[in-house]
């Protein structure tokens, strides 16, 4: 792949760079428009200072939550310039289109230096169409705004989408420091982690993780499973598990890939267990197997926190992914944050694979730089680790 640092050498001073980027961020739930975690804005700074500082006229695009291929309000990404402007310590322009008159008119002002965001990507349904042709076209409307495509959102390369896969066929492409450091870490936890290797894996279904489960199984020393996940292997043990979250489907599978690791999947012996999904709730810890038949395990125990940080307090390598408990609710977070506090002690390298996990480690108040690497891109890092092709990684080393 070429790099951002090629196309700096090549000189980008008056010339109009396309950049993807992923500002898919989280709002605040009660303050509709503030922004509760700006870590994906914050992550792509670097690509951005560098293009604006070194003359480029940059063009940023990203998409926002899942509008249905047409302009919905609720998914602007206006604020997103707002916030975007104030980390890069300069106004950013707002185009409220994405290829319309306002787009077009914002493009063709932009001066050297300057920093133009268009509206979510996902408000035209080119952006994410499964016909070709469609695709296509939306894309060479996007082409037409630069000279020069960077992709610098490694939270976006696993879809298949306009601006991921088509422009860069169009345009001249690079990478971004982004893209290139989340792909030489998740090699390095693919390919030849130092061991002991734990992986820690967390979320509310098993078959959402059941490719990367049976990716990494054979190379870990240990699986730790909590969340709403572990139900379902608990299930598989014979243990009754009450209200908690259940994909009956997924049993034998789980008894199966119980039998395969021999040991090696660690599950919770204590639950938080609640008698509903609420931050009032009565709720008490009990050992995993006698789940009461009126309530629902919500977050792993104290003796599984202990269980867990003992199995990563050992490992020279750790990768995390998903929350071991419902931790936007405060007493439901104990056990999240006793995992992670353990992951950031480890004497070796530690990677949050992105989504609820790095949001779970900013929720929480805990240190980002304690861990190795906080990846931007959870979907994109799981299928990573499944061994998938990435349609926006091969678009890139075409």
């Amino acid at each position: 792949m070429k790099t951002l640092d090629d196309l700096l050498g090549e000189g980008v001073s008056g010339r109009r760079v396309l950049v993807r980027t992923d500002l898919n961020v989280p709002f605040d739930k009660a303050n509709p428009g503030v922004i509760s975690d700006d870590g994906r804005a914050r992550a792509v700074l670097p690509t951005l200072i560098a293009l604006r500082d070194a003359g480029a006229r940059v063009i940023v695009m990203s998409h926002l939550g899942r509008p249905k291929g047409a302009p919905d309000p609720k998914y602007t990404l206006e604020p997103v310039a707002t916030r975007l402007g104030e980390l890069l310590g300069s106004p950013v322009v707002f185009a409220t289109d994405t290829v319309g008159a306002s787009a077009s008119a914002a493009v063709g002002a932009l001066e050297d230096g300057q920093v133009l965001l268009l509206e979510n990507l996902r408000f035209n349904a080119g952006e994410t169409s499964k016909d070709d042709a469609e695709r296509a076209a939306f894309a060479g409307e996007l082409a037409a705004f630069a000279d020069f495509y960077v992709d610098d959102a490694f939270g976006a390369v696993h879809r298949k989408h306009a601006s991921v896969y088509d422009v860069p066929a169009i345009l001249p492409h690079y990478a971004g420091g982004l893209v290139l450091k989340e792909v030489e870490v998740l090699k390095r936890v693919t390919e030849n982690p130092e061991q002991p290797y734990v992986v820690v894996l967390g979320g509310s279904k098993v078959s959402d993780k059941l490719a990367v489960i049976k990716a990494l199984l054979p190379k870990v020393d240990k699986l730790l499973v909590g969340g709403g996940m572990c139900f379902t292997f608990l299930k598989a043990q014979g243990h009754e598990v009450g209200k908690s979250l259940l994909e009956d489907e997924m049993v034998g599978t789980c008894r199966d890939l119980l039998s395969e690791a021999q040991g090696r999947i660690v599950l919770p012996v204590d639950v938080v267990a609640a008698t509903e999904f609420s931050a009032d709730a009565d709720s008490v810890t009990v050992p995993a197997s006698e789940i009461p038949a009126d309530r629902l395990g919500l977050d792993i125990g104290p003796e599984s926190v202990a269980l867990f940080a003992e199995a990563i307090g050992g490992a020279k390598t750790v990768f995390w992914n998903g929350p071991m408990g419902v931790f936007e609710l405060a007493p439901f977070a104990a056990g999240t944050r006793g995992v992670a506090e353990a992951i950031t002690k480890i004497d070796g390298f530690s990677v949050v694979g992105g989504g609820d996990s790095a949001a779970a480690v900013r929720t929480l108040g805990l240190d980002e730089s304690a861990f190795g690497h906080i990846s931007t891109g959870g979907g994109a890092s799981l299928e990573y680790l499944e061994g998938k092709t990435l349609p926006g990684i091969e678009a890139l080393e075409k």
